[in-house]
């Protein structure tokens, strides 16, 4: 099943898409795929809608798709967790997962535009597979706890300016948490039709030339450990979401490749996932 979101920000329509690629409004379930959502089996609950055939179709055609979870707690993020991303950028193969956190404010749609900076010459992509935590995580016993607090995937574009991450501070916020930095969507994909999440091939292009194609398979860190050990340090809340790190491509780790600019069109897919496209602009 997949769960979308339809309108302009902050009047977005809640939605979900059929097997046969039909949009269905679910107002008379939710009155949007946020955390109160999540929490109480609203999944659940559409999908017992949908099987009964008491969905209104809903017509989508034109209209802005927004992220799939609207307003989540927090993003947080694993840095390096692809072998070949680290060793592009000369970082070492990390022993334990580097977390940082990402403004959830940044998390927009997946074909709203992004912001680049006042100031920034080096804005880069990042193509991620997303998790949205479904019920509360909090100090898991292993790995094997954690498919059962996942409410689905998603794509994301870990935006990141990389002057403002790795040179103004010791600390990467700086570098992640601009306006518009999360693009995120277009579904929250229910894990029983995303499938295994360690075999999900994901491609970031930029003007039509391919930057990123990699494989979820060549995580350092898998989803059900990632989960469990934040687990271990945070309390994972309904509608979280996490990023779980690049493949290689981004420009940090291709000299000579520009970084983004006004004007420029970034494509994003992964398998199962759907698309996203975003055309950047000056802040």
């Amino acid at each position: 099943m997949k769960l979308l979101r339809v309108g302009e920000p902050g009047a977005e329509i809640p939605a979900v898409l059929d097997g046969d690629g039909t949009v269905f409004g679910i107002t008379d379930v939710t009155a949007d795929v946020d955390v109160a959502f999540l929490a109480s089996g609203g999944v659940d609950r559409v999908r017992e809608a949908l099987a009964a055939g008491t969905l209104p179709r809903l017509e989508v055609e034109g209209r802005r798709i927004g992220a799939p979870v609207s307003r989540p707690g927090k993003v947080v993020c694993v840095g390096l967790n692809y072998r070949d991303h680290a060793e592009e950028t000369g970082a070492a193969v990390p022993e334990r997962p580097v977390v940082f956190m990402k403004d959830a404010s940044t998390v927009v749609g997946p074909y709203d535009p992004v912001r680049i900076p006042r100031g920034s010459v080096k804005t880069d992509w990042e193509v991620e597979l997303a998790v949205v935590i479904g019920t509360q995580a909090r100090y898991l016993a292993s790995p094997a706890e954690a498919a059962g607090h996942i409410a689905g995937y998603a794509i994301s574009n870990d935006v990141s300016e990389r002057e403002f991450q790795l040179e103004y501070s010791a600390q990467w916020d700086l570098g992640k948490s601009c306006e518009t930095f999360n693009p995120l969507g277009p579904w929250l994909v229910t894990p029983d039709e995303a499938g295994d999440p360690q075999a999900l091939g994901l491609r970031l292009s930029v003007n039509g030339e391919v930057r990123q194609d990699g494989d979820t398979k060549n995580m350092i860190f898998d989803v059900a450990y990632l989960v469990w050990y934040l687990s271990q340090y945070m309390v994972l809340r309904p509608g979280d979401v996490i990023n779980t790190g690049t493949p290689a491509g981004v420009a940090l780790g291709l000299p000579g490749t520009p970084y983004l600019r006004a004007g420029d069109v970034v494509e994003l897919s992964i398998d199962g996932l759907g698309t996203q496209r975003q055309t950047l602009i000056n802040a």
